[in-house]
């Protein structure tokens, strides 16, 4: 390999790690700039398309997704990310409709997580994929109270899905005694959907009582996307495949997690 080969690999690595990192942090317009860039630098990178491809997903941009994708195809035949999405873009395309005058986005600083203040979930009984298929990563949601049930319903009260019991069930009793939260997409498929509650005020009755107390992870972990979920239709198999993310460890949202690795992450950002 001659000098000059050497370096433009470098800067293709660097490329598709700084892309990595803006979908990372949930910065989706700014992930299809770099993806942009790279595919312009280099034509033939198949794994870059993909990345571009599930940019636009997240923005809800079907179109520029769909061509993303089949340039990836184009490039590489064999190709299971860019053929699984293509797959299920007519069904986001026909249920996706413009909720967003209605559908504010989330502060980035949503995403940051406290230990004990905030947490994401990955929804239990999700609502239909022609639902989901309207929500996009970053939409702030609402929480709903049903019984002992927390229920999350987006900005126009279309049901999306619940907290799993074991932890909705404290939720209900903090938000009864006076607490408040907010809440985030994380990142939807087809068939799942993930947020991130956070709480933004504590009842002086409940000071000291945790709403999510027992977590494994560091002091602050941020979520925006794929560190976050490591989307496994999408960039190797959601921020984003339809095994869509995962989150450290936890099961991620859709399918399950693919392996780990420098390597294996740039496809599947």
């Amino acid at each position: 390999m001659t000098y000059q080969e050497e370096k433009q690999m470098k800067l293709r690595r660097q490329g598709s790690k700084h892309a990595i990192a803006l979908a990372i942090q949930g910065r989706w317009r700014e992930a299809v700039e770099m993806n942009k860039n790279i595919v312009e630098n280099f034509p033939q990178d198949a794994d870059a398309y993909n990345r571009l491809g599930k940019a636009y997903m997240e923005m809800g941009d079907y179109v520029q997704a769909e061509e993303a994708y089949k340039r990836a195809v184009e490039l590489d035949s064999f190709n299971v990310i860019a053929k699984k999405n293509l797959s299920r873009l007519p069904h986001f395309s026909k249920a996706a409709v413009d909720l967003h005058g209605e559908m504010s986005k989330a502060e980035p600083q949503h995403f940051i997580e406290e230990t004990g203040k905030s947490r994401m979930f990955n929804l239990y009984r999700p609502a239909p994929g022609e639902t989901l298929a309207r929500i996009v990563a970053g939409d702030t949601v609402n929480l709903k109270v049903d019984g002992s049930t927390l229920v999350i319903e987006d900005g126009r009260g279309t049901y999306l899905g619940m907290v799993e019991p074991k932890y909705g069930h404290r939720l209900v009793q903090l938000i009864n005694g006076g607490n408040r939260y907010s809440a985030a997409v994380v990142g939807s498929s087809s068939g799942a959907i993930s947020v991130i509650i956070r709480e933004v005020y504590q009842s002086p009755a409940q000071v000291g009582l945790l709403a999510f107390p027992g977590r494994r992870y560091e002091e602050v972990a941020t979520y925006a996307s794929d560190k976050v979920f490591k989307d496994s239709t999408e960039y190797g198999g959601g921020w984003g495949g339809a095994g869509e993310y995962v989150v450290e460890g936890e099961a991620e949202v859709g399918e399950e997690a693919e392996d780990s690795g420098e390597d294996k992450a740039e496809h599947e950002v």
